[in-house]
């Protein structure tokens, strides 16, 4: 996996990965490494671990970089949201103080609170959008993986935080998830639908990565509360 990596070498940006792979991708190859080592305690790979994520989270924790804003949406922050939750959970050691760095749990909580303040009631009767910014194709979309991140991220801080505010969040992109019709009564995944038709004319592709980010997302809410489905 790293043989594609070249963000650690002089002249390019820490937690890049080179075209043809998103950055997305990067985020979640760098949970995969918080993975790694937690499963081998071969701390090989921590050094670039920590600088790249720290690199991309920014002084905010946020992941916002400002490099990323043409193609930056809910989900790809999310997906690097996911690396900081890991490390926490995983108690992959937080970046040094001297680094200026946020720790990992509260890069997660920081992606929680951007995206929490973009949960849109004006359309669909809520839901996040697939894009962050508006001059950006699929502002108008509204999409199941992001959505599905965010309830992943909210249950994930519920159960590591014990704050409740982060499993009502969770129940309720569960439940706005299923009234807008992205997920059926026998928990299939549809990818999303545009907001000019009040989200009711479904894009009936089927990814894998929306049901398995809602699928961890209510393992960790039946872990903690005994989260029952309807």
């Amino acid at each position: 996996m790293l043989t594609h990596y070249t963000g650690n070498q002089p002249g390019d940006n820490p937690g890049n990965l080179p075209d043809p792979y998103y950055w997305w991708e990067a985020g979640a190859m760098f949970t995969a490494l918080v993975d790694y080592w937690y499963l081998t305690s071969d701390d090989t790979w921590n050094n670039i671990t920590t600088q790249g994520i720290t690199w991309q989270a920014g002084p905010s924790g946020s992941f916002m970089p400002a490099n990323q804003t043409r193609t930056e949406g809910n989900d790809d922050q999310s997906f690097w949201a996911f690396a900081a939750m890991s490390a926490a959970e995983r108690n992959f050691p937080d970046p040094p103080p001297s680094s200026g760095s946020p720790g990992w749990l509260a890069m997660a909580q920081a992606v929680f609170n951007t995206q929490a303040a973009r949960w849109d009631k004006s359309t669909c009767n809520g839901g996040l959008r697939w894009q962050i910014f508006t001059f950006n194709n699929g502002w108008t979309y509204k999409n199941t993986i992001s959505n599905g991140c965010f309830f992943n991220l909210a249950a994930r801080l519920a159960k590591y935080t014990g704050n409740s505010t982060y499993a009502d969040w969770a129940d309720t992109v569960w439940d706005w998830t299923g009234e807008v019709g992205f997920m059926t009564d026998t928990y299939r995944f549809w990818d999303g639908a545009d907001v000019s038709s009040g989200c009711g004319d479904w894009n009936y592709i089927e990814w894998t990565y929306n049901t398995g980010v809602y699928l961890l997302g209510a393992a960790v809410m039946y872990n903690l509360v005994g989260f029952s489905l309807p």
